[in-house]
């Protein structure tokens, strides 16, 4: 059994991990440097085989600000940040952040997205508003992304211009309702359903720019079977009965 979370009632980062062994230890401490003292950073990691998860172990043994999830196997992106959102709910969190552990989500943007919850009830770090924008992709990614956001803003009837992004602050209260229990979408589906979800609960939902930088080190988690998902997955949320 995974020891009992801790207890802190501010903002909690949710970090999913894949073989972020080159990154983690740098965004860990980027990622410290940006938040309030209420704060908390929850690694979740999918039993990387290049050893992430023990680097985390020794982050979180050296910090209590720090803590480590220890999945069996990758399941996908939705799982890990479900299970990460449980965690922070039950310790009391007041704030949920989601962001990348790649450099890819600037952590210099984290009071930015956490001042914007203080109005709003879900603020996303948004690639496509004015001031927002990405660097060092290919034409191929820009066009798959912009497009998936575009196919799902269409296709749900929503205004939110970058509905694929995975870099959000939630407050608690949108968590809690959204039935975090039904949700199965695994890639960058989860992202356009938990904003979905969010505004057909009725939560107000602001578009904070940023500018999305490709990792640095590492490889990249997209796959054709995570676009294949959203093709047929973000349709099919307009029919799911409550």
């Amino acid at each position: 059994m995974p020891a009992p979370p801790p207890r802190a009632d501010g903002v909690w980062v949710i970090l999913p991990t894949y073989n972020e062994a080159e990154n983690l230890e740098r965004i860990v401490a980027a990622t410290l440097e940006h938040l309030p003292k209420s704060r908390h950073i929850l690694i979740v990691d999918d039993n990387s085989p290049d050893g992430t998860g023990e680097l985390a172990d020794r982050l979180a043994a050296s910090d209590e600000d720090v803590s480590v999830l220890h999945r069996q196997r990758k399941e996908g992106l939705g799982p890990a940040y479900l299970a990460g959102f449980r965690i922070a709910l039950e310790a009391g969190a007041v704030r949920i952040v989601e962001m990348d552990a790649d450099f890819s989500h600037d952590p210099a943007y984290l009071p930015l997205l956490i001042e914007a919850t203080a109005t709003a009830d879900l603020a996303i770090g948004s690639r496509y508003v004015p001031g927002g924008g990405v660097t060092d992709w290919g034409a191929m990614r820009r066009f798959i992304s912009r497009g998936g956001s575009a196919y799902a803003r269409i296709a749900l009837g929503l205004r939110v211009r970058d509905l694929t992004g995975g870099f959000k602050c939630f407050r608690r209260i949108v968590l809690e309702t959204i039935d975090l229990e039904t949700i199965e979408a695994r890639g960058y589906a989860f992202q356009v359903e938990t904003t979905y979800r969010a505004i057909k609960a009725g939560f107000s939902v602001v578009e904070v720019p940023i500018v999305f930088k490709d990792r640095a080190d590492g490889t990249s988690k997209m796959s054709k079977a995570i676009v294949a998902e959203a093709m047929w997955r973000v349709p099919a949320m307009r029919f799911r009965r409550d």
